[in-house]
């Protein structure tokens, strides 16, 4: 299944004029990459973040988030943000926000 285009809009007006960043496709959908380094990317219906480890117990208690598992197997430090999590621009600014964070803390690739 193709991934979600019109998420993949809505995140690009979020990251327009933020400098370095990059597109990739990726997982079957689409990666958006700070300095060589995942923040966030589309899959499907979804947003996946690149929290961290860190942050990871805190998004997921975050309304629509849940475990990203492409092997099956939950990846910490990654969340899937579901439809009802990204209802409003705010909401979908906020998850962005937070994957462009971790990624800066991150060397260049």
């Amino acid at each position: 299944m193709p991934y979600d285009q019109v998420l993949a809009d809505r995140v690009r007006k979020v990251l327009r004029g933020k400098r370095n960043i990059t597109e990739k496709e990726q997982f079957g959908g689409i990666g958006f990459l700070l300095r060589g380094n995942m923040a966030c990317g589309v899959l499907k219906g979804s947003l996946l973040v690149r929290v961290g480890p860190v942050r990871h117990d805190e998004a997921m208690r975050i309304k629509g988030a849940g475990p990203f598992a492409l092997t099956g197997r939950p990846s910490r430090g990654w969340v899937l943000v579901g439809p009802s999590g990204l209802k409003s621009p705010e909401s979908l600014k906020k998850w962005i926000e937070m994957g462009v964070e971790f990624a800066k803390s991150l060397p260049a690739k």
